[in-house]
Protein backbone atom coordinates (compact mmCIF):
# COMPACT_ATOMS: atom_id res chain seq x y z
CA UNK A 1 0.00 0.00 0.00
CA UNK A 2 1.32 3.49 -0.82
CA UNK A 3 2.32 6.00 1.88
CA UNK A 4 -0.61 8.24 0.94
CA UNK A 5 -3.04 5.36 1.32
CA UNK A 6 -1.57 4.42 4.72
CA UNK A 7 -1.94 8.03 5.85
CA UNK A 8 -5.59 8.05 4.77
CA UNK A 9 -6.28 4.82 6.66
CA UNK A 10 -4.64 6.18 9.81
CA UNK A 11 -6.93 9.22 9.74
CA UNK A 12 -10.13 7.16 9.46
CA UNK A 13 -12.28 6.11 12.45
CA UNK A 14 -11.39 2.59 13.69
CA UNK A 15 -14.51 0.95 12.22
CA UNK A 16 -14.10 2.56 8.82
CA UNK A 17 -10.39 1.78 8.78
CA UNK A 18 -11.08 -1.87 9.54
CA UNK A 19 -13.63 -2.04 6.74
CA UNK A 20 -11.17 -0.37 4.43
CA UNK A 21 -8.52 -2.98 5.20
CA UNK A 22 -11.00 -5.74 4.41
CA UNK A 23 -11.92 -4.24 1.03
CA UNK A 24 -8.23 -3.72 0.28
CA UNK A 25 -7.86 -7.53 0.18
CA UNK A 26 -9.31 -8.49 -3.23
CA UNK A 27 -9.09 -12.27 -2.69
CA UNK A 28 -11.14 -12.08 0.50
CA UNK A 29 -13.72 -9.90 -1.22
CA UNK A 30 -13.84 -12.29 -4.19
CA UNK A 31 -14.53 -15.31 -1.98
CA UNK A 32 -17.22 -13.43 -0.05
CA UNK A 33 -18.80 -12.26 -3.31
CA UNK A 34 -19.12 -15.78 -4.76
CA UNK A 35 -20.27 -17.40 -1.51
CA UNK A 36 -22.83 -14.75 -0.55
CA UNK A 37 -24.45 -14.34 -3.97
CA UNK A 38 -24.58 -18.07 -4.69
CA UNK A 39 -25.98 -18.71 -1.21
CA UNK A 40 -28.70 -16.12 -1.76
CA UNK A 41 -29.72 -17.93 -4.93
CA UNK A 42 -29.95 -21.30 -3.18
CA UNK A 43 -31.81 -19.83 -0.20
CA UNK A 44 -34.42 -18.27 -2.46
CA UNK A 45 -34.86 -21.52 -4.37
CA UNK A 46 -35.19 -23.39 -1.06
CA UNK A 47 -37.97 -21.01 0.02
CA UNK A 48 -39.84 -21.62 -3.22
CA UNK A 49 -39.48 -25.38 -2.88
CA UNK A 50 -40.56 -25.32 0.76
CA UNK A 51 -43.65 -23.34 -0.18
CA UNK A 52 -44.34 -25.77 -3.02
CA UNK A 53 -44.19 -28.70 -0.58
CA UNK A 54 -46.24 -26.89 2.07
CA UNK A 55 -43.48 -27.23 4.67
CA UNK A 56 -43.42 -23.56 5.67
CA UNK A 57 -45.78 -22.52 8.44
CA UNK A 58 -47.21 -19.24 9.65
CA UNK A 59 -47.93 -16.13 7.67
CA UNK A 60 -44.58 -16.32 5.88
CA UNK A 61 -45.41 -19.85 4.81
CA UNK A 62 -48.73 -18.67 3.42
CA UNK A 63 -46.96 -15.91 1.49
CA UNK A 64 -44.43 -18.36 0.08
CA UNK A 65 -47.19 -20.79 -0.88
CA UNK A 66 -49.01 -17.99 -2.67
CA UNK A 67 -45.83 -17.15 -4.57
CA UNK A 68 -45.41 -20.75 -5.65
CA UNK A 69 -49.04 -21.01 -6.78
CA UNK A 70 -48.58 -17.93 -8.93
CA UNK A 71 -45.34 -19.41 -10.21
CA UNK A 72 -46.78 -22.78 -11.17
CA UNK A 73 -50.18 -21.88 -12.50
CA UNK A 74 -50.82 -19.39 -15.31
CA UNK A 75 -54.39 -18.24 -15.83
CA UNK A 76 -56.89 -20.78 -17.25
CA UNK A 77 -56.82 -19.12 -20.65
CA UNK A 78 -53.04 -19.60 -20.82
CA UNK A 79 -52.20 -15.95 -20.12
CA UNK A 80 -49.78 -14.79 -17.46
CA UNK A 81 -50.08 -12.03 -14.89
CA UNK A 82 -47.34 -9.49 -14.22
CA UNK A 83 -46.88 -11.05 -10.79
CA UNK A 84 -46.45 -14.60 -12.07
CA UNK A 85 -44.01 -13.51 -14.78
CA UNK A 86 -42.00 -11.59 -12.17
CA UNK A 87 -41.82 -14.64 -9.91
CA UNK A 88 -40.73 -16.90 -12.76
CA UNK A 89 -38.04 -14.38 -13.70
CA UNK A 90 -36.86 -14.18 -10.09
CA UNK A 91 -36.69 -17.97 -9.96
CA UNK A 92 -34.51 -18.09 -13.07
CA UNK A 93 -32.39 -15.29 -11.63
CA UNK A 94 -31.87 -17.30 -8.45
CA UNK A 95 -30.98 -20.37 -10.51
CA UNK A 96 -28.32 -18.49 -12.44
CA UNK A 97 -26.79 -17.16 -9.22
CA UNK A 98 -26.86 -20.59 -7.60
CA UNK A 99 -25.51 -22.51 -10.61
CA UNK A 100 -23.23 -20.10 -12.46
CA UNK A 101 -21.42 -18.07 -9.79
CA UNK A 102 -19.64 -21.12 -8.28
CA UNK A 103 -18.43 -22.06 -11.76
CA UNK A 104 -17.17 -18.48 -12.19
CA UNK A 105 -15.10 -18.65 -9.00
CA UNK A 106 -11.80 -19.45 -10.81
CA UNK A 107 -12.28 -16.43 -13.09
CA UNK A 108 -13.12 -14.09 -10.21
CA UNK A 109 -10.22 -15.43 -8.13
CA UNK A 110 -7.85 -14.90 -11.06
CA UNK A 111 -8.89 -11.26 -11.24
CA UNK A 112 -8.54 -10.97 -7.46
CA UNK A 113 -5.03 -12.43 -7.59
CA UNK A 114 -3.92 -9.87 -10.19
CA UNK A 115 -5.62 -7.08 -8.23
CA UNK A 116 -3.96 -8.26 -5.03
CA UNK A 117 -0.52 -8.01 -6.65
CA UNK A 118 -1.37 -4.54 -7.97
CA UNK A 119 -2.59 -3.44 -4.54
CA UNK A 120 0.68 -4.48 -2.91
CA UNK A 121 2.48 -2.28 -5.44
CA UNK A 122 0.31 0.67 -4.44
CA UNK A 123 -1.56 0.70 -7.74
CA UNK A 124 -5.23 1.54 -8.05
CA UNK A 125 -7.59 -1.44 -8.14
CA UNK A 126 -11.33 -1.99 -8.42
CA UNK A 127 -13.27 -4.37 -6.15
CA UNK A 128 -14.08 -7.86 -7.52
CA UNK A 129 -17.70 -7.00 -6.70
CA UNK A 130 -17.71 -4.79 -9.80
CA UNK A 131 -16.40 -7.62 -11.96
CA UNK A 132 -19.00 -10.01 -10.51
CA UNK A 133 -21.73 -7.42 -11.13
CA UNK A 134 -20.91 -7.33 -14.85
CA UNK A 135 -20.82 -11.11 -15.00
CA UNK A 136 -24.11 -11.39 -13.11
CA UNK A 137 -25.82 -8.88 -15.42
CA UNK A 138 -25.26 -11.23 -18.37
CA UNK A 139 -26.82 -14.18 -16.58
CA UNK A 140 -29.72 -12.15 -15.22
CA UNK A 141 -30.39 -11.14 -18.83
CA UNK A 142 -30.36 -14.85 -19.70
CA UNK A 143 -32.89 -15.36 -16.88
CA UNK A 144 -35.25 -12.88 -18.55
CA UNK A 145 -34.93 -14.71 -21.88
CA UNK A 146 -35.45 -18.08 -20.18
CA UNK A 147 -38.61 -16.72 -18.57
CA UNK A 148 -40.01 -15.73 -21.96
CA UNK A 149 -39.07 -19.15 -23.36
CA UNK A 150 -40.82 -20.87 -20.44
CA UNK A 151 -43.99 -18.87 -21.03
CA UNK A 152 -43.91 -19.74 -24.74
CA UNK A 153 -43.32 -23.45 -24.04
CA UNK A 154 -46.18 -23.50 -21.54
CA UNK A 155 -48.54 -21.90 -24.06
CA UNK A 156 -47.75 -24.55 -26.69
CA UNK A 157 -48.16 -27.31 -24.05
CA UNK A 158 -44.53 -28.48 -24.09
CA UNK A 159 -44.28 -27.62 -20.39
CA UNK A 160 -47.01 -28.46 -17.90
CA UNK A 161 -48.27 -26.36 -14.98
CA UNK A 162 -45.62 -27.90 -12.72
CA UNK A 163 -42.82 -26.61 -15.00
CA UNK A 164 -41.94 -30.14 -16.15
CA UNK A 165 -41.65 -31.30 -19.74
CA UNK A 166 -44.92 -32.58 -21.18
CA UNK A 167 -43.27 -34.30 -24.14
CA UNK A 168 -40.64 -37.03 -24.20
CA UNK A 169 -39.68 -36.05 -27.74
CA UNK A 170 -39.14 -32.46 -26.62
CA UNK A 171 -36.99 -33.56 -23.65
CA UNK A 172 -34.94 -35.88 -25.83
CA UNK A 173 -34.38 -33.15 -28.42
CA UNK A 174 -33.05 -30.80 -25.72
CA UNK A 175 -30.63 -33.44 -24.44
CA UNK A 176 -29.40 -34.27 -27.94
CA UNK A 177 -29.04 -30.59 -28.86
CA UNK A 178 -27.06 -29.86 -25.69
CA UNK A 179 -24.88 -32.90 -26.36
CA UNK A 180 -24.15 -31.89 -29.95
CA UNK A 181 -23.24 -28.36 -28.80
CA UNK A 182 -20.52 -29.87 -26.58
CA UNK A 183 -18.59 -30.67 -29.78
CA UNK A 184 -19.01 -27.26 -31.45
CA UNK A 185 -16.16 -24.85 -32.05
CA UNK A 186 -18.11 -21.99 -30.44
CA UNK A 187 -18.44 -24.05 -27.26
CA UNK A 188 -14.70 -24.72 -27.13
CA UNK A 189 -13.73 -21.15 -28.01
CA UNK A 190 -15.84 -19.81 -25.13
CA UNK A 191 -14.76 -22.61 -22.77
CA UNK A 192 -11.10 -21.86 -23.44
CA UNK A 193 -11.67 -18.24 -22.38
CA UNK A 194 -13.33 -19.48 -19.18
CA UNK A 195 -10.56 -21.98 -18.46
CA UNK A 196 -7.75 -19.46 -19.02
CA UNK A 197 -8.94 -16.01 -17.86
CA UNK A 198 -5.46 -14.70 -17.00
CA UNK A 199 -4.43 -13.76 -20.59
CA UNK A 200 -7.74 -11.94 -21.05
CA UNK A 201 -7.32 -9.90 -17.85
CA UNK A 202 -3.64 -9.25 -18.56
CA UNK A 203 -4.39 -7.92 -22.05
CA UNK A 204 -7.48 -5.90 -21.04
CA UNK A 205 -6.64 -4.77 -17.51
CA UNK A 206 -8.69 -1.80 -16.31
CA UNK A 207 -8.35 0.43 -13.25
CA UNK A 208 -11.76 2.11 -13.37
CA UNK A 209 -15.10 0.74 -12.24
CA UNK A 210 -16.73 1.02 -15.72
CA UNK A 211 -13.74 -0.73 -17.27
CA UNK A 212 -13.81 -3.62 -14.80
CA UNK A 213 -17.59 -3.87 -15.17
CA UNK A 214 -17.10 -4.31 -18.93
CA UNK A 215 -14.53 -7.04 -18.22
CA UNK A 216 -17.18 -8.83 -16.16
CA UNK A 217 -19.73 -8.49 -18.96
CA UNK A 218 -17.28 -9.91 -21.51
CA UNK A 219 -16.41 -12.84 -19.27
CA UNK A 220 -20.12 -13.37 -18.65
CA UNK A 221 -20.72 -13.55 -22.41
CA UNK A 222 -17.95 -16.13 -22.78
CA UNK A 223 -19.54 -18.13 -19.97
CA UNK A 224 -22.97 -17.81 -21.60
CA UNK A 225 -21.56 -19.06 -24.89
CA UNK A 226 -20.07 -22.00 -23.02
CA UNK A 227 -23.03 -23.01 -20.85
CA UNK A 228 -26.35 -21.84 -22.34
CA UNK A 229 -27.20 -25.22 -23.91
CA UNK A 230 -26.54 -27.04 -20.64
CA UNK A 231 -28.82 -24.63 -18.81
CA UNK A 232 -31.65 -25.40 -21.24
CA UNK A 233 -31.54 -29.02 -20.07
CA UNK A 234 -33.53 -27.75 -17.06
CA UNK A 235 -36.56 -27.47 -19.37
CA UNK A 236 -36.27 -31.21 -20.06
CA UNK A 237 -35.77 -32.43 -16.48
CA UNK A 238 -38.04 -29.96 -14.66
CA UNK A 239 -37.25 -26.32 -14.07
CA UNK A 240 -37.30 -26.71 -10.27
CA UNK A 241 -35.42 -30.03 -10.12
CA UNK A 242 -32.82 -29.24 -7.44
CA UNK A 243 -30.78 -32.41 -7.98
CA UNK A 244 -30.34 -31.58 -11.66
CA UNK A 245 -29.52 -27.97 -10.79
CA UNK A 246 -26.71 -29.12 -8.52
CA UNK A 247 -25.51 -31.76 -10.97
CA UNK A 248 -25.39 -29.43 -13.96
CA UNK A 249 -23.70 -26.76 -11.84
CA UNK A 250 -21.01 -29.23 -10.79
CA UNK A 251 -20.44 -30.38 -14.38
CA UNK A 252 -20.06 -26.78 -15.60
CA UNK A 253 -17.65 -25.99 -12.76
CA UNK A 254 -15.51 -29.07 -13.55
CA UNK A 255 -15.43 -28.10 -17.24
CA UNK A 256 -13.96 -24.72 -16.37
CA UNK A 257 -11.35 -26.13 -13.99
CA UNK A 258 -10.03 -28.74 -16.43
CA UNK A 259 -8.16 -28.21 -19.69
CA UNK A 260 -8.62 -29.94 -23.02
CA UNK A 261 -11.74 -31.34 -24.58
CA UNK A 262 -11.93 -34.89 -23.22
CA UNK A 263 -14.32 -34.20 -20.35
CA UNK A 264 -16.48 -31.87 -22.46
CA UNK A 265 -16.79 -34.48 -25.20
CA UNK A 266 -17.59 -37.19 -22.64
CA UNK A 267 -20.43 -35.04 -21.28
CA UNK A 268 -21.64 -34.53 -24.85
CA UNK A 269 -21.73 -38.27 -25.50
CA UNK A 270 -23.70 -38.89 -22.26
CA UNK A 271 -26.22 -36.19 -23.17
CA UNK A 272 -26.70 -37.51 -26.71
CA UNK A 273 -27.13 -41.12 -25.54
CA UNK A 274 -29.56 -40.04 -22.81
CA UNK A 275 -31.51 -37.93 -25.29
CA UNK A 276 -31.70 -40.77 -27.80
CA UNK A 277 -32.96 -43.11 -25.07
CA UNK A 278 -35.66 -40.62 -24.07
CA UNK A 279 -36.77 -40.21 -27.69
CA UNK A 280 -36.91 -43.98 -28.28
CA UNK A 281 -38.88 -44.47 -25.05
CA UNK A 282 -41.32 -41.71 -26.02
CA UNK A 283 -41.83 -43.17 -29.49
CA UNK A 284 -42.29 -46.78 -28.35
CA UNK A 285 -44.80 -45.73 -25.70
CA UNK A 286 -47.06 -44.49 -28.50
CA UNK A 287 -46.74 -47.53 -30.72
CA UNK A 288 -50.09 -49.30 -31.16
CA UNK A 289 -50.37 -52.66 -29.45
CA UNK A 290 -51.69 -55.23 -31.88
CA UNK A 291 -53.92 -57.95 -30.51
CA UNK A 292 -53.43 -61.48 -31.86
Amino acid sequence: MSEAARHDFNNLPPGAAGLGHVFARPKLVAVACVVILAALGWVYLAILLAGMNGSLGGSFGGYAAGMVQALCRPLPDGSWTVGSVTIVASMWGAMTLAMMLPSAAPMIMTYAGIADTAAHKGERIVSPFVLAAGYTLVWLSFAVIATLVQIALTRVALLDAGMASASGLFSGAIFIGAGVYQFSELKHACLTRCQHPFPFFFANWATTAPGVFRLGVKQGLYCLGCCWAMMLVMFAVGVMNVLWMAGIGIVMAIEKMLTGRRFTHAVGVVLIVAGAAIVVTAMTSHWPIRSS
